[in-house]
């Protein structure tokens, strides 16, 4: 058993997006592993998955990875 419990790390302002929780965290609060970010407004943090759909949708259309036959 720990002696110590360690805390995840992150400041107050730092806005996350936990995909364990489907929720925003300010901190972390969850570790790094199942969590997004750090985004920079709660705002941001809320609209992750959007994000990241749309940046791997422009990932999948950019001619430089196209895998051509």
């Amino acid at each position: 058993m720990a002696l110590f419990k360690r805390r995840a790390a992150g400041k107050p302002g730092e806005w996350y997006y936990c995909l364990k929780h489907g929720t925003v965290e300010e901190g972390p609060e969850c570790r790094a592993a199942d969590r997004m970010g750090p985004y920079g407004s709660r705002e941001e943090a809320s609209h992750a998955m959007e994000t990241a759909r749309q940046r791997d949708e422009e990932w999948r259309e950019d001619p430089r990875w196209k895998d051509e036959g």
